[in-house]
């Protein structure tokens, strides 16, 4: 990106009104994205968590710690020149929600992933107005047409930039009634993935945990977390 180089060359890092929005500033040098846009945030908020991550940069710049910088790149490279394509990919996600899918044993899964599920898709059927079937094992499960419908125009109302975040929320949950509850205040981030996992914490309880597995989870974690911050960010 313009601005971007292997080493450090700036000294202080800013968040910088513009005409529509706020940018980041390396010194007098505006920050661009890796295609050459300009780094456009929609709130103050945002940019200046954005500023923060350059200005932690030290020597070597290292974009794995700059997950804001990241996010808000692909909102602008990727998510704005085709809004209505990322919102259907994501809102696909209601067709095979992992809400849905439950074990067909032992009892006491059953028993876990329906007091820890059932409550989120009642609220999608009353809050949002769409009710969702629930099968069990793989088999597919047709749902009906007008929830998705009005799932997807849920999803569709977002700007590219709480898009970018959603994806993260939806993909790495595999859930999109989680999502959408995170996003719309019905449940905290950090207990939307604890649902999301209740599969994997049960082969843990039974096996033990594998130590890969359990860095993969982790770093899965920590970016759901951050998707959620950014998605707060964004309003």
């Amino acid at each position: 990106m313009s601005g971007w180089s292997a080493r450090r060359f700036w000294t202080t890092a800013t968040a910088v009104p513009v005409e529509a929005g706020f940018t980041v500033h390396l010194d007098a040098r505006p920050v661009r994205t890796p295609l050459k846009a300009p780094l456009v945030l929609p709130t103050r908020a945002l940019a200046e968590a954005v500023a923060a991550e350059w200005q932690a940069q030290e020597g070597r710049v290292d974009p794995e710690a700059m997950p804001f910088t990241r996010t808000a790149n692909s909102a602008i490279d990727k998510v704005s020149p085709r809004p209505a394509e990322v919102a259907a990919m994501l809102a696909a996600y209601g067709a095979t929600d992992l809400l849905c899918y439950r074990a067909e044993g032992p009892l006491e899964l059953v028993a876990r992933q329906a007091e820890a599920w059932d409550p989120l898709l009642d609220w999608a059927a009353q809050a949002l107005g769409a009710p969702l079937l629930v099968t069990t094992g793989v088999m597919h499960v047709n749902q009906p047409p007008e929830s998705l419908a009005i799932l997807h125009r849920r999803v569709s109302e977002l700007d590219p930039f709480q898009l970018s975040a959603f994806h993260d929320l939806v993909a790495l949950s595999g859930s999109l009634v989680l999502g959408l509850a995170v996003t719309e205040g019905r449940l905290a981030a950090r207990e939307a993935w604890t649902l999301s996992r209740i599969d994997e914490d049960w082969q843990i309880s039974l096996w033990g945990e594998d130590a890969e597995a359990a860095e993969v989870a982790a770093r899965k974690q920590a970016a759901f977390l951050q998707a959620d911050r950014f998605f707060g960010l964004c309003g």
